[in-house]
Formats: C-alpha cells, sequence, structure tokens
C-alpha cells in the first residue's frame, strides 16, 4: 500500500473516530498532495508525499517558534499536536552520526569525481547530492551543518 492510500484511510479512520484534530491535519495534507498534483500534473509517488509532509513539518516548525515568542502557547499547542500526526507519515530519521557518516562518503565520492579536495565552494554541488539521497531520511538543517562540517574540516 503506498503512503497515498495510507494516509486516506487514516483520514477515513479520523471521520470515523471523530477525531477533529487528526482529521483537520490529514485533510490539510491531503489538499496539499492534491495541489501538487493538479499544479505539476504527475501522480505522487512516496517519495513526494513525504517531501510534502517534510515542507509541512518546516511550517509548523516555524510556528510554533513564532507563536511561543508572541506568548501564544495557545496556539504553538495546536501546532505541535500537528506536527505529532504529521510525523507517522516520515520514514525513520538518521541519527545525527550517521547523517555525519554518510556527508563525509557523499564528499569524498564528489572529491574524487571532481579530481581535487572539495571545498567550501562546492557546497551545493555536495547538498544537491546529499538531499538527492538523504530526502525524508533526515532533517536539512542537521544534514547543512554536516555538510559545511565535512567541508571546512
Amino acid at each position: 500500500m503506498s503512503l497515498k492510500d495510507t494516509i486516506t484511510d487514516d483520514m477515513k479512520n479520523a471521520m470515523r473516530a471523530k477525531d477533529t484534530l487528526r482529521l483537520g491535519t490529514i485533510r490539510l495534507l491531503t489538499s496539499a498532495m492534491k495541489q501538487k498534483e493538479v499544479d505539476e500534473r504527475v501522480t505522487l509517488d512516496d517519495a513526494m508525499v513525504v517531501a510534502i509532509v517534510d515542507k509541512m513539518l518546516k511550517q509548523r516548525k516555524d510556528s510554533i517558534e513564532a507563536f511561543e515568542k508572541a506568548g501564544r502557547q495557545d496556539l504553538a499547542d495546536v501546532e505541535i499536536a500537528e506536527v505529532k500526526v504529521l510525523q507517522v507519515y516520515l520514514p525513520a530519521r538518521l541519527s545525527a552520526d550517521e547523517v555525519h557518516a554518510e556527508v563525509k562518503s557523499i564528499v569524498a565520492y564528489l572529491s574524487t569525481e571532481l579530481g581535487r579536495p572539495a571545498g567550501p565552494g562546492d557546497m551545493g554541488k555536495v547538498m544537491a547530492a546529499v538531499k538527492a539521497q538523504l530526502a525524508g531520511k533526515a532533517d536539512m538543517g542537521q544534514v547543512s551543518v554536516a555538510v559545511k562540517a565535512a567541508l571546512t574540516s
């Protein structure tokens, strides 16, 4: 069963259970998925759905930070609950050590491909390769820090 089908089934189950928070969050997700399908005229695969969920999680985390700075903990709590619902649809995340190991191997591969050691000027090339390999498996903020560390050492 695809991730898209799983999300649809979860929406039906949330309707039956009258779980309004979960239902609302899943409806937002399905709306974003349908919008992507219509805009780009594609059928979403699991990787594309994970990218949408990742984007929605980043938006929620930014909102939580803004609400907490503004002293609106009630709104932050709603966003935190939505984050918990959305995280169910992501694959297991890599640990910091695993991210550093993956980044080091990609930097080493690109260095051999370039014929010289990769440096800070190659950040874009490295990030493109890392993003292709670790999309949905790791937090891209954490990946960016690992890439910077690998390129400066």
